[in-house]
């Protein structure tokens, strides 16, 4: 995974201003999924809310413990990498999909009557 690199010059006629390359990574690969960078919160959290319309500043309050940078550079990710973000994605649901049917199979008897109780409930 290739960090962001910002550059930042600013010319100016009256002095010499250096030009300043900021290095900063948002998202890192941990533990089989992308996670923000110092943090628990998934890539995949961040992306879901995005794609919904979500801005920004309404994410961080749904993540109390990301910055608003935190969460620009995650999106700012997203944007650049999205084909391989949105396989990635698609790989999880449908691995959450094998999973729920694996289950949905060998617990038949305990989803039946889950079903029944609900059912009664409504």
């Amino acid at each position: 995974m290739l960090p962001f690199i910002i550059e930042l010059t600013q010319p100016s006629s009256d002095m010499t201003v250096p030009s300043i390359t900021l290095t900063k990574q948002y998202v890192e690969q941990r533990e089989g999924c992308y996670r923000l960078v110092g943090s628990r919160v998934s890539l995949d959290s961040i992306v879901y809310s995005f794609k919904v319309h979500r801005s920004p500043e309404r994410i961080v309050h749904s993540f109390p413990t990301l910055s608003l940078e935190q969460v620009y550079g995650a999106i700012t990710f997203y944007l650049a990498n999205q084909d391989t973000v949105d396989t990635y994605l698609q790989e999880g649901e449908a691995e959450f999909s094998r999973l729920r049917d694996e289950s949905y199979q060998s617990n038949a008897a305990l989803y039946a009557k889950l079903g029944t109780a609900k059912a009664q409930n409504l």
